[in-house]
């Protein structure tokens, strides 16, 4: 019993993400979606990893996560530090990406 409610509450934490500077944060089992304004200083921490938008050129995302800097084209995916990164979309307002366990690091 006890170790069912410390796996609830383990499984509880590592979904949760919080946002700041406008960002929104949508977490589940399979990992986290992050809409970052484009504009502006947005920060999160999804996964146990820090997140942030560094800047958009030529339809490609330059985000830091987990300390590392990584550029990722719309539509692509990269591995950071175990994690699965891809940038889902950009528009003139906001960049999604998408956040998620992965193999490498």
């Amino acid at each position: 019993m006890r170790r069912t409610a410390l796996a609830a509450l383990i499984v509880l934490f590592t979904v949760a993400g919080c946002g700041a500077g406008g960002s929104n944060t949508d977490c589940g089992l399979d990992g986290c979606t992050v809409t970052f304004p484009r504009s502006g200083d947005a920060s999160v921490s999804v996964l146990g990893i820090s997140a942030q938008l560094v800047g958009v050129d030529a339809g490609a995302a330059t985000i830091q996560v987990a300390g590392q800097t990584v550029t990722v084209p719309v539509g692509g995916e990269t591995q950071v530090e175990g994690f699965a990164v891809g940038v889902e979309s950009v528009t003139d307002t906001e960049v999604v990406v998408r956040v998620r366990p992965g193999a490498g690091g």
